[in-house]
Parts: structure tokens; sequence; C-alpha cells
């Protein structure tokens, strides 16, 4: 922000960072071989609903563009909280990716990058514990997700991811911004 946007009160938006996503094949792979997590198949991008006909036809096409790729079928679902996830389903993590890279960028060049918040892959081990690596757009810096039953987080396994991968991908430092994403597709 420079010196006369601040003096008039006027905020720059940071657009949504979109390559620090292609660092999470690599990391899936970390996590399986040292943690024994898979991916699950499911990645999803949460962003605000916008009100028009610009921003539902952006949703029309990408739904449209994605189903066409594969036999999967994509969804949009609205979270408990008014919030929409598009929600992708791939055999691999790097398929997922480039989905999730392709809304970010439609919804970047259509002028909708304000209404990303974050994107998610999940994985799961053999036990069950279900697992997100989170990724917020305007950061550029992603976080575990371990959500249990009750709305309650394990956050001793959060941590521990947060370990495995900090050489591989950039890990939200702030702890604060780990936000928890109940009930968000795919996990």
């Amino acid at each position: 922000m420079g010196i006369w946007d601040s003096l008039r009160g006027r905020r720059t938006v940071r657009g949504p960072q979109l390559d620090g996503l292609f660092a999470l094949p690599s990391a899936a792979v970390t996590l399986q071989s040292a943690a024994s997590f898979v991916p699950t198949g499911t990645g999803a991008i949460c962003f605000r609903g916008a009100q028009g006909p610009a921003f539902a036809q952006t949703l029309s096409d990408l739904v449209e563009l994605l189903d066409a790729d594969d036999d999967l079928p994509v969804e949009l679902v609205t979270d408990g909280y008014g919030f929409t996830w598009l929600v992708s389903r791939q055999d691999d993590v790097e398929s997922l990716v480039t989905d999730l890279h392709t809304v970010v960028g439609s919804l970047e060049v259509q002028g909708f990058a304000a209404q990303i918040l974050c994107s998610q892959i999940g994985f799961r081990d053999a036990t069950g514990r279900v697992l997100a690596l989170v990724y917020l757009h305007k950061s550029g810096s992603f976080y575990p997700f371990a959500p249990l039953e009750g709305q309650q987080r394990d956050n001793v396994l959060e941590l521990q991811v947060r370990d495995l991968l900090r050489n591989e991908l950039p890990v939200e430092a702030d702890l604060s911004r780990w936000m928890a994403l109940w009930g968000a597709p795919g996990l």
C-alpha cells in the first residue's frame, strides 16, 4: 500500500497466491510415507458466493469444464455457514491440484478473487483418522486440520503434520489463522 492510499484510507486487496498449490503433490507423498495418511481423492475450494449473473455463469462454466475432463462429477455445496464449496474428486493429488488451480485462476480472471477463502485436500489413515491440508490463498500458506467427533480437533496430530511438512510447504506460522473447517466437504 502506498502513502497516498494510506492517507485516503484505501486498502489494496491482495489477490490469491496460485502457485503454492503445486507443492501439495510432493507433500502428499511425504505424508503417506512418513505418517501413513493417503489422499481421499477429494479436494474442495471454499468461497463466498456473489450475487449476479456473471458469478453464476462463471460457476456454471467451471463445473462444465471440470466435469468434461472426468467421469467423476464436480459439485457445488453450500455449508452450514453459507459458504460455497466446489468439490472435485480425482484419482490422484496432481489432478486435484490442477482442478483447484483452474477454479482459482478462473475466479481471479473474472474479477472474483476477493471471494476466495481457502482450498483443502483430504487425507485418511488406516485407523480412520481424517486430515486436511488447507491452503490459504491470500497468504499463500498451508495448515493441517484434523477434526474429531463432536467438533473437536486433534491438535497433537496437526502439530505433528506441521513439523513433518515444514520443509515442503509454506506452513502458516500464526496458529490463530488455522481455522476449523467444520462440515467441509470431503472430510
